[in-house]
C-alpha cells in the first residue's frame, strides 16, 4: 500500500507524526503533492474526501505540527479519515520491531498491518473502547470539568472499559468511581472514532439511580447537577460528548412542557 509519492499524486494530505497532524495555515493540505514538497516522500492511501484520495504521510514537518483536534469543527468524515491517518501513523511508529522476536517489520501491501517476516507474526492497529454517558436527574444533567481539560468546559462522564467488563458495566463504573452516583436504565446512542490517542467512544444515556454527588479529585476537579437551561461552558459541536448532552436537554425541555 505504501509508495513514493510522485509529481502527479494529489488530495488531502495527513502527514503525521508522534500524534501530531500537519495542518499549515490551520487547515488539511489539499492539491499536488508538488505544492506541499511532498514529492519523493513515502505515503499510502487511506480514504477519499470529495472526490479526492486522503493520503497518509508519516514524517513531521518543522512547524505547523499540532493536534487533530483542531479539525474538531470540520466535516465529520474529514475529521475522522484525518484521526485514521494519526492512528495509523502512530502505529507504523510504535510497531517497527516484533514484540515476540525483536526482527524488523514491514507494511502489509493488501492492508492496515506490519508483518514479520521472521516469526510470521502480523499485528493490526488497536483501539481502545471507551465509554461516555449523560446522566440525567428529572430535569438536570450531570455535568462535571475534568482534571485534563485546559479551559473551563463541562462535558459528561467517559473513561475506559477495562478487561472483561461489558460497555454496561463499564459505564456503572466510571461514574461511581468518579462521582459516587449510581445509574439505571443504561441506553446505547452512538459511537464516534476518536484519535486521542486511539480511541472508539462509545454514547449512552442513563438516569440518576441513587448516589450523593462526590467527585474522586483525580479524574474530576469539579462536578455538578445543573438545569437543562442553566448549563456552563459545554464541548464545541461535532463531539459525541455535545450530542449527549443536547439529546438529553430535548427529553429534559419536551418533559417539561
Amino acid at each position: 500500500m505504501q509508495r513514493e509519492i510522485s509529481s502527479v499524486d494529489a488530495g488531502w494530505w495527513v502527514v503525521s507524526q508522534e500524534n501530531k497532524l500537519w495542518l499549515p495555515h490551520g487547515e488539511l493540505p489539499q492539491g499536488p503533492a508538488s505544492a506541499f514538497n511532498l514529492v519523493g516522500s513515502l505515503g499510502m492511501p487511506i480514504g477519499e474526501w470529495q472526490g479526492e484520495t486522503v493520503w497518509l504521510v508519516c514524517e513531521s514537518r518543522p512547524d505547523n505540527m499540532a493536534s487533530a483536534r483542531q479539525l474538531i469543527n470540520e466535516d465529520v468524515k474529514l475529521f475522522q479519515l484525518a484521526g485514521r491517518g494519526v492512528q495509523l501513523a502512530e502505529f507504523y511508529r510504535s510497531h517497527r520491531w516484533c514484540g515476540y522476536c525483536g526482527h524488523e517489520m514491514h507494511h502489509s501491501k493488501r492492508e492496515f498491518a506490519c508483518l514479520c517476516s521472521h516469526c510470521r507474526e502480523r499485528y493490526y492497529p488497536q483501539i481502545a473502547p471507551c465509554v461516555i454517558v449523560a446522566i440525567r436527574r428529572g430535569d438536570e444533567i450531570l455535568l462535571a470539568n475534568h482534571t485534563n481539560h485546559r479551559n473551563n468546559v463541562y462535558t459528561v462522564l467517559a473513561g475506559f472499559v477495562e478487561v472483561g467488563e461489558t460497555l454496561e458495566q463499564a459505564v456503572a463504573r466510571e461514574v461511581m468511581e468518579e462521582s459516587n452516583v449510581q445509574v439505571k436504565n443504561v441506553r446505547y446512542v452512538t459511537s464516534q472514532p476518536w484519535p486521542f490517542p486511539q480511541s472508539l467512544m462509545t454514547a449512552f444515556m442513563a438516569e440518576y439511580a441513587g448516589g450523593d454527588l462526590k467527585i474522586d479529585g483525580k479524574e474530576l476537579q469539579d462536578a455538578g447537577w445543573y438545569r437543562f437551561d442553566q448549563l456552563p461552558q459545554l464541548p464545541p459541536p461535532g463531539t459525541v460528548a455535545r450530542r449527549l448532552i443536547e439529546d438529553t436537554v430535548a427529553i429534559c425541555r419536551a418533559e417539561s412542557s
